[in-house]
């Protein structure tokens, strides 16, 4: 089984203790020699960069669609996925995105808004007139 690039498992799996982990996933990762940490009950604290990105995706996106079906949520999320690592302004970035773009200098044209994610979302650009 390929799951993990280069060959290199992780040495920890950190974990909640939720039920719909079972005992053909556990054995699994196990048989990948890799050391289950589970975090407390109720200690969403534990485990804070899982629980930082959950919150943003409710937020920014769950609280703002009615979700039909599986596939619908996977097309939502990968969408949304795109416009975060793309286009949205994280802060600990200095304001740019993951993956960066250039700045635009404020002579090369008039703005415009380019929706993303169905249209909840906007990126914006300068477009020559």
């Amino acid at each position: 089984m390929e799951a993990f690039p280069h060959e290199s498992a992780p040495r920890f799996l950190l974990r909640d203790r939720d039920s719909v982990y079972g005992a053909e996933f556990r054995e699994r990762v196990k048989n990948m020699g890799i050391a289950e940490v589970l975090t407390a009950p109720r200690s969403p604290w534990q485990n804070p960069f899982a629980e930082r990105v959950i919150g943003t995706i409710r937020r920014e996106l769950l609280d703002h669609v009615i979700v039909l079906n599986e596939g619908h949520l996977r097309r939502r999320l990968r969408s949304y996925l795109g416009y975060y690592h793309q286009s949205r302004t994280h802060l600990a970035l200095e304001k740019d995105a993951p993956e960066p773009r250039a700045v635009e200098p404020p002579d090369t044209g008039r703005i415009i808004a380019l929706p993303q994610v169905g249209g909840l979302h906007h990126r914006y650009e300068r477009r020559a007139a």
